[in-house]
């Protein structure tokens, strides 16, 4: 028995087998792409893994365009065909590979309400594999995800490549994602897949999504990777010794157990409020940050900013760039400090309440490395 004949009989045997399985195959492989991630992710701005996540990109590309070309009946070759009742399976195996690294990612800099959303819409990606199964081989469903799933990937990957953040390079992350998506277009449209209207309404569906994106981030619905809130909080006192910052904090009531620093400042006449933030940046990006004083006015229902103080971030280090304001002279009331992108986009944001006190509170003190 020849080489080639042995591997159909291995094949059949296999199918045979996998028979009465194979509708779970899709989701098994799906939660395979997933495990993996969990298991192999560091860091947004690791070369090994993006490089890792940029091969997965290409490969889904190629495995979409097999899938499609042999379900349309354009690739004929018998190895193909056979592959055909997999081709879910594998599309789903990368898909739950790209979409859980970027739910790792992008939980990193989720700190708002807003961000939530979007991030919630992410994870429903991962858990809506029986919904993404049925309608895998649809053609609009296909390149919108991977449509989204290429957006996703280059506006964190420019950034970290050309080590600078700003509106302009996330609009060209944007297009950078269109053309794997466009190489697509091109493909299908010349072996006849798509055609006339079609032609017109594909392009067009994969650029209305990713304008769409845009604006979200605009609206600040996006969190701005690869940059990252570490940690924020309010402190009486902040200074630095070498390498270490000394935070001098009020600790929070017992029963808010999962907070370290109280939402209420106690402060007497002339003390100062400390503002201490840590922000991950990846390797040598720099960028520019700022806190945003504000004070709720209760007559005017509105915060109004006090002051707004920039500083600069260099990134590298995996607890983040540490940097701190101060204000002084301030008044009794709610209060909170946004920390910001130098082009305006928000980071978090800092509540916490200012309360006169006749006296000092009892202070903690935490070493930040």
């Amino acid at each position: 028995m020849g080489l080639t004949q042995r591997v159909q009989t291995l094949q059949q045997r296999l199918d045979a087998r996998l028979g009465r399985f194979r509708h779970l195959l899709p989701a098994a492989f799906f939660l395979g792409g997933v495990t993996w991630d969990a298991l192999t992710l560091r860091r947004i701005d690791a070369w090994l893994d993006n490089l890792i996540l940029l091969g997965y990109l290409l490969i889904l590309g190629i495995a979409l365009a097999l899938a499609v070309l042999v379900e349309h009946g354009h690739l004929t070759a018998s190895r193909l065909k056979r592959l055909r009742p997999y081709f879910p399976a594998i599309l789903q195996f990368f898909f739950g590979a790209l979409f859980s690294a970027y739910v790792v990612f992008y939980f990193q800099s989720t700190t708002l309400p807003a961000h939530w959303l979007f991030f919630a819409g992410l994870v429903a990606l991962l858990v809506a594999n029986e919904f993404i199964h049925r309608r895998l081989l649809n053609l609009y469903v296909l390149l919108l995800l991977y449509t989204l799933a290429s957006f996703t990937f280059f506006v964190f990957f420019v950034p970290v490549v050309l080590r600078r953040m700003n509106d302009l390079i996330f609009a060209l992350s944007g297009l950078l994602s269109l053309v794997p998506v466009g190489l697509l277009v091109y493909l299908f449209r010349r072996h006849g897949v798509v055609h006339g209207r079609q032609a017109i309404l594909l392009p067009g569906s994969a650029l209305a999504l990713v304008l769409v994106l845009n604006g979200l981030y605009a609206l600040n619905w996006i969190p701005p990777v690869p940059l990252a809130l570490r940690e924020g909080g309010v402190y009486h006192h902040v200074r630095r010794e070498g390498d270490v910052y000394l935070l001098h904090y009020e600790p929070a009531p017992w029963y808010r157990f999962w907070q370290r620093v109280s939402p209420r400042f106690h402060y007497t006449e002339g003390d100062t409020v400390f503002c201490f933030a840590a922000i991950f940046a990846p390797t040598q990006l720099r960028t520019g940050v700022q806190h945003v004083w504000q004070r709720y006015d209760p007559d005017r229902r509105a915060w109004i900013t006090q002051d707004a103080i920039a500083y600069a971030v260099v990134g590298g280090r995996d607890n983040g760039y540490r940097g701190y304001t101060f204000k002084r002279h301030v008044q009794p009331g709610r209060w909170r400090v946004e920390v910001r992108t130098e082009t305006g986009r928000l980071l978090g944001r800092i509540p916490f309440e200012l309360v006169p006190s006749e006296r000092p509170p009892l202070l903690h003190l935490r070493r930040y490395e």
